[in-house]
């Protein structure tokens, strides 16, 4: 299980998390919405031990990542799979070359194995062998993404973390990687988080979701609460969650907005 403890982070003078609280339970997927530059990418960084926070607890699996030592940290780490916004390819390997990329740094496994598992999690991701001497600029954006979560899940993870796996992709192939999400889940019993701005997608994958704003949690709750939520909204909070849901420009978020009339 993971869990967040108040969380803050800072840049200099930005404040980017302000006390952040969050429980991710067993087996669960938990969806994290909220505008760009709210800290959801931030928060997900320090998850995985990539940024230190500067007070808070994150403790996963009963271990506090934010005190542990390096050699503890690796181990946490080798359970967390991550789906980086833009796949995060090497451009100079082959599609092989990055699946297998994190078994070779986190696990034993025999160059045999290892490539039959890389066949195994292209397949789970709807890809076939017949890319794996590829290079990356071969693929389309859909596939990138589909190779990136291959890569994730090749040292079978008890976690996968997910950031904006949509962004760029059309409808169609965001609704497949939705359902790829909802597969994962299923087959492989993983607890996933994932950063998305993207409504359809968090209302297919979402057991809970969780809205931040200026770094803050402004609303938890299961996809049934976020919908009862908007079609009555009480709060200033409420009424946050509502306009970022609807997509509109008038609501008490602000929004810069600057036109030239010719």
């Amino acid at each position: 299980m993971i869990k967040v403890e108040n969380l803050y982070k800072s840049f200099e003078t930005k404040k980017v998390l302000q006390g952040v609280s969050l429980e991710v339970k067993d087996g669960e997927t938990l969806v994290i919405i909220g505008g760009s530059g709210t800290g959801k990418s931030i928060l997900l960084k320090n998850l995985v031990g990539l940024i230190k926070p500067d007070s808070g607890k994150i403790i996963i699996d009963g271990i506090d990542v934010t005190k542990t030592n390096k050699k503890n940290l690796r181990e946490i780490q080798k359970k967390i799979g991550f789906l980086f916004q833009e796949a995060a390819l090497f451009d100079s390997l082959t599609i092989e070359e990055n699946v297998s990329f994190g078994m070779k740094n986190l696990t034993n496994l025999s160059e045999e194995e290892m490539k039959k598992r890389v066949s195994s999690c292209l397949n789970m991701v709807g890809l076939s062998s017949d890319i794996e001497k590829l290079k990356p600029s071969a693929l389309s954006g859909g596939m990138k993404k589909r190779v990136g979560l291959a890569r994730s899940i090749a040292y079978q993870p008890k976690y996968i973390f997910y950031d904006e796996p949509t962004t760029g992709l059309d409808p169609i192939m965001s609704d497949v990687i939705g359902e790829l999400i909802i597969h994962l889940k299923k087959e492989l019993k993983v607890s996933s988080i994932v950063v998305t701005h993207d409504m359809n997608s968090a209302y297919k994958i979402a057991d809970r979701i969780i809205m931040l704003y200026l770094g803050k949690v402004i609303f938890e709750g299961t996809v049934e609460k976020l919908k009862q939520t908007i079609a009555n909204p009480k709060s200033v909070n409420d009424k946050m969650l509502k306009q970022f849901v609807d997509g509109s420009s008038v609501g008490p978020i602000p929004v810069e907005m600057s036109f030239t009339m010719h």
